[in-house]
């Protein structure tokens, strides 16, 4: 009778975070807030934190607080910092998530989503937080402004801040900042994939069919699209880092007692304003990663002389 011998799962391979991944990453960021990406941003805050304003209004708003370059309030350098760090937090953490789920048995899919999550909230804790509060107090202290008094310049504003209340003056919302990455990051992952799928049928390609850069494109786009339905999580976000002055607004604002303030001043209306430059901000991104990421990975690879195994 010959003995049966249990032999262990092999363990999933994990891979290694390269130099040549976090410069892709930083570099398509960078490029992707420096275009239209901080505009549509600067659009998307200026309508969640003026709720009664159409979206005409708000563009000029926005034009009336420098021309081309209102649009483009906060880019220094916030959404710098914010642009060139959180790709390699995202990357690390991610990469680190998604081993450990798959080591625990977790599919490609459950594993990618996990991976997704736990890396939009490390981002979220560690750069984001301070950095999307910073980009909302340069964005909405044209209302200091308004009243005749010079506003501070954006080190004076994070020093005043800083001395105030601390880090958590800095970071204040980053509970909605995690929460917008976490769901955002879970649907778009799932909702493109799914979009993959519909778009292999149509197109008549097997399971696991490479799809052309177009096709990337629609399918990435319409989960960066459809993953707008959290609005409300970034419009609570705006209106706890606003430096909006209003006796009904709560004077500790936690995510819950926000979003009652939203609904009683502006209904349900008022937690999607916004979601349009929403929404084409998340395609400008899906087109920046995708379109160009080949070029970018092409001259990143020269550069370092690594092969670059980032997906994007």
């Amino acid at each position: 009778m010959s003995a049966v011998i249990a032999t262990k799962p092999a363990l999933p391979e994990k891979k290694p975070v390269k130099f040549s991944n976090l410069l892709l990453g930083a570099g398509l960021n960078l490029f992707e807030v420096t275009t239209l990406g901080q505009p549509l941003e600067v659009v998307k805050t200026t309508m969640a934190a003026n709720r009664g304003d159409s979206f005409a209004g708000a563009l000029a708003k926005i034009w009336g607080r420098g021309g081309v370059l209102g649009f483009y309030q906060g880019l220094i350098p916030w959404a710098w910092i914010e642009a060139s760090t959180k790709g390699a937090v995202l990357l690390f953490v991610a990469s680190e998530a998604e081993y450990y789920a798959r080591t625990f048995g977790a599919g490609d899919f459950t594993a990618g989503i996990s991976g997704g999550v736990t890396g939009g909230v490390a981002q979220a804790y560690a750069t984001m937080g301070f950095c999307t509060c910073m980009k909302t107090v340069e964005i909405t202290k044209h209302k200091v402004a308004a009243t005749g008094v010079k506003p501070p310049s954006t080190f004076a504003t994070f020093m005043d801040i800083y001395r105030k209340e601390g880090i958590k003056g800095i970071n204040k919302g980053v509970n909605a900042v995690a929460i917008r990455q976490m769901t955002n990051w879970g649907s778009r992952f799932g909702l493109s994939r799914l979009a993959e799928q519909g778009i292999r049928k149509v197109t008549g390609k097997e399971e696991g069919g490479k799809l052309s850069a177009w096709e990337k494109i629609l399918a990435s786009g319409l989960g960066g699209g459809l993953s707008a339905w959290n609005q409300p999580i970034e419009v609570i976000r705006v209106e706890m880092q606003s430096k909006t002055v209003d006796p009904n607004r709560p004077a500790k604002m936690t995510v819950g007692n926000t979003l009652t303030y939203i609904y009683s001043q502006n209904g349900v209306r008022g937690l999607y304003r916004g979601v349009v430059p929403r929404i084409g901000l998340g395609v400008w991104q899906t087109i920046c990663m995708v379109a160009m990421g080949d070029m970018a990975k092409t001259y990143v690879e020269k550069l370092t002389g690594e092969t670059v195994t980032a997906k994007h």
